[in-house]
């Protein structure tokens, strides 16, 4: 089975369109036929929404899109990821939130299918894809399992990332193909008394001889369990704050390296959140991150473009909440001799709680476009991402009331929704850390 990272390849080479392809091959995840028919297509003029970086091109070629118009590429990955969503993932979702653990076989799908490497470059053996086809596949996924989703998001916007921007190119050739291939990694910032104040962190790093050595414990850390590879941040020269902070690689089997608990959750089950425990860890010299005492800007840039892959973790559950109850309502429910999607007070919940759906996935979209293009999207991934959870806990917590006893039971995805929704005010920047960073950039720009 061809996987989407190496299906669509050849439309990334060429920039060709999908249209025609799309309409005459039945929705899979198995895209050979449609990479094969792109060779015999035309370019299609490039629309400024899509377009990676437009600081240096030539503008006259690029025609003004929608926020939320996808390249024929990335609705061939919106297709195919769904598609996989729905038949690989969805059977398994209640069996897994019931037993709190992510099934090995659906981690190993998503390596097989390329969602692991979506923006690693292709000499890594990853596939090569924009920003935003990240963002479209943690949404797609997150319409059916937000577990599933977040696992893949913090791989993508925070590991793989850290790794294409700030690692060596040792690092990158060690490690690189692993993470787009075979294995999970894992972010590790957030302490027991360093979670909003992520600078206040205490786990330190000693220099030594051969490489440097790790002390201290991580909490909250997303991915524990299933990950072989750890980014770790820690403080190399505590006498100079936050400054002193630098980044790591550590490999789980490293000597004084233990996962110490797993914590037992509301929501997102699934997805394993662990303390880990560094015990004079040693690693050699070659696994630091970038350059020494860089990790505090390492940290707030990634932050922010992960605070995006958040947002739509979000919207994709909003959308997962919503469409599963609106089926259920105007197609089983019945009251009075009707269905309960034809009462009037219905009709309006439904078509707000959908007006604001998408009105949050335009801050999300938005939000991608503006990394892609270079330009400051600070602000945009903190309104993405404070909106989005709140549009998320919202329309999650209706959709139960919509279904009724239906939604309240655990036999369908209605009350798991509503439960894997809150944390989307909590993780990657609480939503009063978002609205404060959103007051400060306003301030910047409106204070005399």
């Amino acid at each position: 089975m061809s996987t989407i990272a190496r299906a669509l390849r050849p439309a990334l080479r060429k920039g060709t369109g999908l249209t025609s392809s799309l309409r005459a091959t039945p929705r899979s995840f198995n895209l050979a036929r449609i990479s094969t028919s792109l060779l015999q297509q035309q370019q299609n003029p490039r629309p400024l929404s899509t377009t990676p970086s437009c600081r240096n091109a030539d503008m006259t070629e690029l025609l003004p899109t929608p926020i939320t118009h996808f390249s024929e590429v990335e609705t061939a990955m919106r297709e195919t990821v769904g598609k996989f969503a729905s038949d690989m993932i969805l059977p398994k979702v209640r069996d897994m939130d019931e037993a709190e653990t992510m099934d090995k076989a659906i981690v190993e799908q998503l390596f097989e299918q390329g969602l692991m490497g979506v923006e690693i470059p292709e000499e890594y053996g990853g596939a090569g894809m924009n920003f935003t086809a990240a963002i479209i596949g943690i949404e797609e996924l997150a319409r059916v399992d937000p577990s599933v989703s977040v696992l893949v998001d913090v791989h993508n916007t925070l590991v793989n990332t850290a790794v294409v921007k700030y690692g060596s190119t040792e690092l990158k050739k060690k490690y690189l193909p692993k993470l787009a291939t075979e294995t999970v990694g894992s972010f590790c910032l957030s302490e027991p008394i360093s979670g909003s104040d992520a600078f206040a962190l205490k786990t330190k790093a000693e220099e030594t001889a051969d490489g440097f050595k790790i002390s201290g414990s991580k909490m909250w850390i997303t991915n524990s369990m299933e990950a072989d590879f750890f980014v770790v941040f820690a403080n190399l020269n505590p006498d100079k704050g936050y400054k002193g902070i630098t980044a790591f690689v550590v490999e789980k089997g490293a000597k004084g390296f233990t996962i110490a608990k797993k914590e037992k959750k509301l929501g997102i089950r699934a997805s394993s959140t662990c303390v880990i425990n560094f015990d004079d860890v040693e690693i050699p010299k070659e696994n630091l991150l970038g350059d020494r005492g860089q990790g505090y800007k390492y940290a707030i840039g990634l932050l922010n473009e992960g605070r995006i892959g958040i947002a739509a973790q979000m919207t994709g559950l909003a959308l997962g909440a919503f469409e599963n109850a609106a089926r259920y309502v105007w197609n089983d429910r019945k009251q009075f001799g009707q269905y309960v999607g034809e009462f009037q007070g219905m009709q309006h919940q439904l078509a707000q709680s959908y007006v604001e759906i998408a009105a949050a996935r335009a801050l999300v979209y938005n939000a991608a476009r503006k990394k892609e293009a270079g330009e400051d999207f600070v602000k945009d991934a903190a309104m993405a991402k404070l909106y989005a959870s709140q549009v998320a806990g919202k329309v999650s917590g209706l959709a139960v009331e919509w279904m009724g006893g239906m939604g309240f039971v655990r036999e369908g995805l209605a009350e798991k929704f509503f439960r894997d929704s809150k944390i989307g005010a909590i993780y990657e920047g609480t939503s009063n850390i978002q609205l404060n960073t959103i007051a400060r950039l306003l301030q910047k720009e409106y204070a005399a």
